[in-house]
């Protein structure tokens, strides 16, 4: 399993990496972004276009 981390302080809830990851990350009826710490291999992709279209690049991968 992979980690990811998200910096609130850069968080803007733009909401591109629940489009590019809606299996990691979505937006909740306030508009603000929930995630999941955790995730499967198998979302690798998704979550690493989720760290690329990030407009604040708030979103880390951790080992």
């Amino acid at each position: 399993m992979k980690t990811i981390d998200v910096d609130r302080s850069l968080c803007a809830n733009h909401g591109q990496c629940a489009i590019a990851a809606p299996g990691g990350f979505r937006m909740n009826s306030e508009g603000i972004l929930e995630y999941e710490e955790t995730f499967e291999d198998g979302l690798l992709d998704e979550v690493e276009e989720a760290i690329d279209v990030c407009p604040v690049q708030a979103i880390f991968l951790k080992d």
